[in-house]
């Protein structure tokens, strides 16, 4: 089949006709512009054109002139050239009647190689990858990987999210496990600005949230000191994750009214953080990256006052094909996380109970 068959086959719905998703129109957009497009796939690419409401017969002309000028842009560049052209102002110029100005800029972009004066700084996109199952992705998320021309990716990020990326954009591992980093942070920080000075797009594509526990501010910081235009993309992180994955809320109300996310590892100047200092009754704390100081903790929070049967639930691997639930007590988390085998990545939730408090603060009857 045709690429022009697929996208007209994928505008057809069970006997009726149905919108392309937005998902589905770049991906059959830009298979189509990627490769040499024949001159009956001007069709399909106007039908997604309509997608986005456009006249399509006030938009021909633009893409038919486009797509004979664009033989001469390096195939490496393609993508971030028809992105640019109906992405950018060239569109609107060219809708309100201003083709002279629409057209210069095409050709100016062409005589750079297909490369857009103003693109030229390249940008970086700190993205959360979410828990594991790519399709808990943010569609900002998955419009980043699709744009990136290079991917700096963790050890947790799983297989299928990357596979969401474009065919030739190039893929780099910076795996890191806890306490043993195979590339330190610094170096991490000076890649990824100097592939944005290239003016390439770079995507840092992080497990989970890229602002709760990755390092994000390191890295914001880098790219700025650089001059390089940076954006953090925020993932379902994983005490959300857990919790969705228990069908459980977080937040019950007579139970808990106040959720803490924190962590049991620390870093060189602080290796054991004071992690229970913020919980009390009526808390519910998310831990992460706390699995080796699951006993460390317990005998903290039971110095607190917490009572030692409190509900924890041990969640590891979540949302992917391993993924685990260990219920257990604060005064057995540890004994349950060896008992299991849990070594890798776990999120630890501890319930303090609201109504424990309520209960020990209540006068005694008087017969």
């Amino acid at each position: 089949m045709s690429l022009a068959d697929h996208v007209r086959t994928l505008g057809r719905g069970p006997g009726r006709s149905r919108s392309l998703t937005q998902d589905e129109a770049f991906d059959a957009m830009f298979q189509m512009l990627d490769d040499d497009a024949a001159p009956e796939a001007v069709d399909a690419l106007l039908m997604l054109l309509r997608m986005k409401g456009e006249a399509a017969s006030e938009i021909a002309g633009l893409v038919v002139g486009a797509q004979s000028a664009c033989r001469n842009v390096p195939r490496t560049r393609r993508r971030a050239f028809w992105a640019w052209v109906f992405n950018n102002t060239l569109r609107g110029a060219w809708m309100r009647g201003s083709e002279r100005h629409a057209a210069k800029g095409i050709k100016d972009a062409i005589a750079h190689d297909g490369s857009p004066r103003e693109a030229a700084t390249g940008h970086i996109a700190l993205v959360g990858a979410g828990p594991g199952a790519r399709d808990l992705l943010t569609l900002r998320a998955v419009q980043r990987l699709r744009e990136a021309d290079v991917i700096f990716y963790d050890r947790l990020v799983d297989q299928e999210v990357l596979e969401l990326a474009r065919r030739d954009a190039e893929r780099v591992f910076v795996g890191k496990h806890v306490g043993a980093h195979r590339w330190p942070q610094d170096r991490i920080n000076s890649m990824i600005v100097a592939e944005a000075c290239k003016g390439r797009r770079v995507v840092r594509l992080k497990s989970g949230d890229p602002g709760v526990f990755g390092r994000a501010a390191e890295e914001i910081a880098a790219a700025r000191a650089a001059s390089i235009p940076v954006e953090l993309v925020p993932g379902v992180t994983a005490a959300c994750a857990a919790g969705a994955s228990l069908t459980r809320s977080l937040t019950e109300r007579g139970v808990a009214d106040t959720l803490i996310l924190a962590t049991g590892t620390g870093y060189a100047d602080d290796p054991t953080p004071q992690s229970t200092r913020l919980s009390g009754p009526g808390t519910v704390t998310a831990l992460y990256m706390s699995v080796r100081q699951a006993a460390r903790l317990a005998d903290l929070w039971i110095s607190q006052g917490i009572p030692p049967d409190s509900r924890v639930d041990i969640c590891a691997d979540v949302s992917k094909l391993g993924e685990r639930h260990v219920r257990a007590t604060v005064l057995s988390m540890a004994e349950s996380i060896s008992k299991h085998g849990i070594t890798g990545c776990a999120v630890l939730l501890v319930t303090w109970p609201k109504q424990v408090a309520m209960t020990q603060s209540e006068p005694l009857a008087v017969a």
